[in-house]
């Protein structure tokens, strides 16, 4: 599924090369159609990302709220693009750029008032410029659930996924099994500082490359060459900072990777 970073840059391309031109629009998989019908012949007016969501704001007031899921897919053509797959959901045309939907988890026109109910919900945002980190952090300290539980949790902070969490509090230095309502000041400090540079690099770099993480991206089989992780994906192999072995666990389904070292509780922590 795409972090937050992915959307955030979808959402700058965008606003960059769609922003002020009319498209068409069709579903040619048939299951958007009727909305589909909606937003042809209107333009496009403005485009926001907001953790994992994407809102295209058409003129009149009609708003194309996405989510990609896991296996949602975004292709853009310039002019008017190739005959699009039967798992396009939406197609939006026009004589200069066309953009091809495919398996979004959610594909939905929303008026303003129903996308600002949706936003409400979501966590903060380390991208967006009014996130407040006061609210991010009183928003992780709820309950006794782990940290690394908390942090996916789009409700308190929005956009984090599987690898963020992971290289994040790895640069914290922060145990991933730490209650979250233990979590001190500057431990969160350090950890949103990490999260929103990781984000804003991945955002205008289009890859994650986490500081001092080893070159090692080319002997992984399916990773991208250009993504270097410190931990993420490296379990069993050394730790870039005091070469400890990666460690592995399944938490709530998913895999965690951290230093049992570098990350390890400290006693006295309150």
């Amino acid at each position: 599924m795409p972090e937050g970073n992915i959307i955030h840059r979808l959402a700058r391309v965008h606003r960059r090369w769609l922003v002020g031109r009319q498209f068409t629009a069709d579903s040619p998989q048939g299951r958007f159609t009727q909305d589909a019908r909606r937003l042809s012949g209107r333009t496009l007016v403005g485009v926001e990302a907001h953790g994992k969501h994407l809102f295209h704001h058409f003129e009149g007031g009609v708003h194309l709220h996405l989510h990609l899921g896991l296996v949602g897919n975004i292709r853009h053509f310039r002019s008017t693009g190739p005959a699009p797959s039967t798992a396009c959901r939406l197609r939006l045309a026009s004589p200069h750029a066309t953009l091809h939907l495919s398996g979004p988890q959610r594909c939905e026109l929303l008026s303003p008032e129903e996308e600002a109910i949706l936003r409400a919900r979501l966590g903060e945002d380390p991208l967006r410029p009014e996130s407040s980190a006061s609210r991010a952090f009183e928003a992780l300290r709820r309950g006794r659930a782990p940290l690394a539980t908390v942090l996916l949790d789009q409700e308190r902070i929005s956009g984090v996924g599987n690898i963020l969490r992971a290289e994040a509090l790895f640069l914290a230095r922060l145990p991933p099994q730490l209650p979250a309502a233990e979590l001190r000041p500057d431990d969160f400090e350090r950890l949103w500082t990490a999260l929103r540079e990781l984000l804003e690099d991945a955002a205008r770099d289009g890859r994650i490359v986490t500081p001092h993480a080893p070159p090692d991206a080319l002997s992984i089989p399916g990773r991208r060459r250009e993504d270097r992780f410190c931990v993420y994906a490296r379990g069993g192999q050394p730790c870039p900072r005091c070469s400890t072995s990666i460690t592995r666990l399944s938490l709530s389904g998913r895999g965690l990777f951290f230093c049992p070292r570098c990350q390890a509780p400290r006693r006295g922590r309150r």
